[in-house]
């Protein structure tokens, strides 16, 4: 079983900022790709950045130069500095994860609950 546990949310006004963080827990052998992704009411899911455990990093276009991804992987944290604020970054962001379980052969991919954004004008 693994979880993965988001915070950092809240509400901010335009041009603020806000610092989300995930946490990956459980049977775990490896964490390989961490990423973020965001869903607006009525929207599908979205990628807003991913990170690799090396490192590597990519970013959705409308996020780029305002939205920071990084991670600790003694941690098994990744984090996302959002700068730069819209309203229309209002959505719930959730934390995904990948990698290898404790148990031989086991691999998982698996979501956080969430953590509500909301970006005032």
């Amino acid at each position: 079983q693994v979880e993965l546990v988001e915070s950092g949310g809240g509400l901010v006004q335009a041009g603020g900022s806000l610092r989300l963080s995930c946490v990956a827990s459980g049977r775990i052998r490896s964490v390989d790709t961490m990423g973020w992704y965001r869903e607006a009411p009525g929207k599908q899911r979205d990628l807003v950045a991913r990170i690799s455990s090396s490192g590597s990093t990519n970013y959705a276009e409308f996020v780029k130069g305002r939205f920071t991804i990084s991670r600790d992987n003694a941690k098994n944290t990744a984090y996302l500095q959002m700068n730069s604020l819209k309203p229309e970054d209002t959505a719930v962001y959730y934390c995904n994860a990948d990698g290898q379980g404790s148990d031989p052969g086991a691999w998982y991919d698996g979501w956080g609950q969430g953590t509500q954004v909301t970006v005032s004008s």
